[in-house]
Formats: structure tokens, sequence, C-alpha cells
């Protein structure tokens, strides 16, 4: 959603690299550069010059002409305001003291209201929740045979006493279903509201009627991220017809600018509670204001990669894995497979990836993987015997044709698997010699490579040109240049540590702060290959 403006953004800050101090005439280019940025994601009008404005004051102020780094501090003001114009806070729902809590969908046809009453009740229930889908779209062709098939996708109880199709009362449904959430035990109520193809009086009083009719505890604004400034004319409207509590974003994996979210919190003062990613069920998140802003500038989401993490990976698996390791047992295929199929459940690849600082560099790179490889990798080793799976060593040449043949591969694709494989092993003996850390991110043990990624192998893969080495620069870090001559002294004396094989092709986030795993919650490096404790 927000490629386009983190490009733009991110290449106005590189002209801010290296300057020891920032003239008035920088930073007005600066911001010259965030208001085209901002206003080509069609951002509102009034969103960009209040942006801009309080950009533009902090950057002149002692804030910036004191620091030591003042483009770093610029961008640090901006991430401030990214936040503030997004929300400030992250806002959760409000529970009722005594169930059930009634929450009410509101806006246009065709902004994906029915989708997310399914998608919202998936998540509340992976919170402990035993949510209720209330059919009250009445209009639609077909809307209630829709939110029931949402709601069994969902795993949730749909309420629809009324067939729908212009027939039956949506009041009087909102009402009763009060009745069947007390009686049946259900703690939240999600209505199901209908809506329309533009704004008209007879939309807005029947959203009235039915707020008026169950005394919502939140109403929830839900709007399509992709339709640009009409999002801002619709959410006043609705501000003023039926007083909304928070935004709903959806279709934000869509390709426009992404101008709607950056304006309809700031616009109407209340704020974006979740966001709808994608087709599936999972593909929800709460909206995190600041988590949003580092995702913009490209300062990536490990918080959220996390918690996606914590959700989807076994804690007894984990802990069995880890005690393997620490033992001094190789990572076989088989925990190999164990950690794709958590892999697999925490969703994209591409996603996942996208959440890790500077991915905006391996954009192109992420777009061209195929998803598919991993169900590929998966199918070869599948194919193989739980000896071979235990034990790769005696993979011979007619084991490996016999496998090939098998997974519908080729033996040139087995043997890069177990290239690859063999180097993520060597990396983990290192990392556990060192105490779990080190290694790019990425490393997942016999992943397949990334396209045109710098220094990967295989097909698909830029091999390193051959030629003169460039001299390493020397970092401003005094910490860093100090580990760069200990290395150096290394090398000389022939016992440089051997370079950790990365499965994804030698992806390098390059950032002054590297990747701490043993700060990640238990579980969650064994993503990147980590096999020490995590």
């Amino acid at each position: 959603m927000f490629n386009s403006l983190s490009e733009r953004l991110t290449t106005t800050f590189k002209n801010l690299r290296g300057k020891g101090r920032l003239s008035e005439a920088d930073v007005d280019q600066t911001i010259r550069e965030i208001r085209r940025a901002l206003l080509d994601a069609d951002v509102a009008l009034p969103v960009v010059r209040t942006f801009t404005g309080k950009v533009r004051e902090r950057a002149l102020s002692a804030e910036v002409s004191e620091a030591l780094n003042p483009g770093q501090q610029v961008v640090k003001i901006v991430n401030d305001e990214l936040v503030g114009i997004l929300g400030g806070q992250t806002r959760r729902l409000n529970f009722a003291k005594r169930p059930p809590t009634v929450i009410m969908l509101a806006g246009l046809q065709g902004a994906g209201k029915t989708t997310l009453a399914g998608k919202l009740a998936h998540w509340l229930k992976s919170e402990g929740h035993r949510p209720m889908l209330v059919a009250a779209d009445l209009q639609r062709p077909n809307a209630v045979n829709q939110l029931q098939v949402v709601g069994e996708r969902a795993g949730a109880f749909v309420y629809a006493p009324e067939p729908g199709n212009g027939v039956g009362d949506t009041v009087q449904v909102a009402t009763d279903s009060m009745d069947v959430a007390r009686s049946k035990l259900y703690d939240v109520v999600i209505v199901d509201t209908a809506g329309r193809l533009g704004i008209d009086e007879v939309l807005m009083q029947q959203a009235a009627d039915i707020r008026a009719a169950v005394e919502p505890d939140e109403v929830l604004f839900v709007i399509d991220a992709m339709i640009g400034q009409d999002a801002v004319v619709t959410a006043e409207a609705f501000l003023e017809g039926v007083d909304f509590t928070g935004v709903v974003l959806t279709k934000l994996d869509g390709d426009s600018r992404g101008g709607a979210a950056l304006s309809v919190a700031q616009v109407t003062g209340r704020p974006i509670m979740f966001a709808s990613t994608g087709e599936g069920m999972k593909d929800f998140e709460q909206f995190h204001p600041d988590r949003m802003a580092d995702r913009i500038l490209d300062m990536g989401d490990i918080l959220t990669l996390i918690e996606q993490a914590e959700k989807t990976f076994d804690q007894k698996e984990t802990e069995k894995l880890a005690k393997k390791v620490e033992s001094g047992e190789d990572f076989d295929l088989d925990d190999f497979l164990t950690q794709m199929a958590a892999i697999k459940k925490m969703g994209s690849l591409k996603k996942m990836l996208g959440m890790l600082p500077n991915a905006a560099q391996f954009r192109e790179q992420l777009e061209a993987f195929d998803e598919r490889e991993i169900d590929r990798v998966e199918a070869i080793v599948r194919s193989m015997t739980p000896q071979e799976r235990a034990n790769p060593r005696i993979l011979n040449g007619s084991r490996r044709a016999r496998i090939a043949k098998g997974s519908g591969s080729t033996v040139t694709q087995v043997n890069q698997l177990m290239e690859r494989f063999a180097q993520a092993q060597k990396m983990m003996r290192q990392m556990r010699k060192g105490g779990g850390r080190g290694g790019p991110a990425g490393a997942m043990p016999g992943m397949p490579a990334m396209p045109q990624m710098p220094g990967a192998s295989g097909p698909g893969g830029a091999r390193k040109k051959k030629g003169k080495k460039k001299p390493v620069a020397k970092s401003g870090n005094p910490a860093k240049r100090a580990e760069q001559a200990r290395l150096a002294e290394l090398k000389r004396q022939g016992k440089a540590p051997e370079p950790a094989g990365s499965a994804f092709g030698g992806i390098d986030l390059d950032q002054d702060e590297e990747l701490d795993l043993s700060k990640l919650p238990k579980g969650f490096g064994g993503i990147f290959g980590s096999g020490g404790k995590s």
C-alpha cells in the first residue's frame, strides 16, 4: 500500500546523509519533497499542510541544529509526526462490563464490511472470546448468504432469522440478536449493516435506527483504503450521520497510493483500530500507528513479526528443538519440516520479510519471489525416507535422482537445496558456539533462495562478480571500527570466522543496529536459523 510513498521519503532522506549542519535551504528542499510525496499518495491537502508545517518548524529549531546527526534527527521528526497523523497511540476495543459487547459495522457498499465481520470474529476467537455475527444487511442481494459462508470460515455462529434480498426488518433483527447472544452466552455481537453505493438519507437513517436500538459499545466505520480523497468525504458524512468510534481500513494490500489511511484519523479525530491486509481470515491485524509509521519509513515492523510468531510456534516443539541443538545434535530435515509448517501458518513469506528493516531495497526481489517455491522445497524433503531426513549425508546420486523424480523436481534442485541446508547447519553450529547470535536475518535452513539477491547462488541468483575487492569503508561508530579492526587482524592471521550461509541468498540488512536474535521470544529465533536460546 505505501510502497511508493516509502520509496519517495527514503530517497528524500538519503540527500541529508553526511551533512553536519542543515541550512534553511536544505530543510525547505526536504519539506518540498515530503509535500510532493504525500500529495502523490493522495493524502488530503489540509493534512499535508499541517504535517509539513510541524515538520518544518521542528526541523529549523534547536532540536536539529544542535543534533550530532541532523539528517537522522529530521527522520525522527518525520516519524513522530507520522505517528501523530495516524492516530498517536494504539486504540483497543472497549469491552462492555456486562457481556455481550456490541460492535456495529457501518460503511458504503463494496467497502468489505461482510468479509471484515468474519475476520473480526476470527480475530476475537483467537483472543479468547465467543463472537456472534448478526445478518442485519437485508437489502443487498445474497448478503445474508455471504455472511453465513464467511461465518462458517471464521468458525462463528451467525444469527440470520430473515432471508434478506429486500425481506425483513433490520432493526428488529438487531434487537432480537441481543437476547439470542445472552441466552447462548456469546460475549461479543458483531452487527453487519447495509451499505449503499453512495451516501443517502435512507442509509444514514437505517444505521442511526440500528444504533439507537442496540446501543453498541463500538461503531466501526469500514472504509476501502483504495478510494483516495473520497475516503475523507465519506468519513465525514458517516461521522455526522452515525458518529462512529473507530475506523477499519480494508484492502491495505492493494496497489493504490494509501492517502486514505493517512487522512481519515486526522480529519475525523477517530482512531484507526484495525486493518485488513489480504483475502484470508488471518490477513487482519490491530492497527498500531507507531509500527505503521516505521513501515512507511522502511524501518521494519519486528514487533508485529514477533507477535505472529508467538501465536504460531508450538512451545513444546520449540523447547524440544532448542534442547536438541544445545546438546550438540545437528538440526535435521525433520526439524526443518516442523519449522516450515509453523512458518506457513504465519502467512505470506513475502509479508514477513517485508517487515524487516531496510526491506525496501529488496522490494523487486521479494515481489519476484514465487511463494510456491516453499511447497516445492517441502515436496523434495517429504520425498526422502525418514533415514535420509535424519542423516542427509547418505544421499548419494541414485537417492537424489529418486527424490527428484518423486517430488517432480530436478536433481540440480535437490543438490541446491542440500547445499543450502549444509550451509545452514554450519551456521547453526557456529551460532551455538557463539551463544545463538549472528548470521543474517532470513537464514531459514533449506529455504529457497530469493531471485536476483546480491550474493545469491543458483538459478535466478546473481553471483558475485570476480575482480578486485573494494576496500571496506570505516564505520563512524567507534565500537564498529574496533570490531572491523579485530576481524581484519584475524583475517591476516588466517583465523577469520567463516561467513554464515544465508538460505535466502545473502540478504544483508546493512543497518547500524543488527537484529539481536537472543532478545526474541523463545522459538522465534528458529525462523532465522538460530539454534541457540532465543
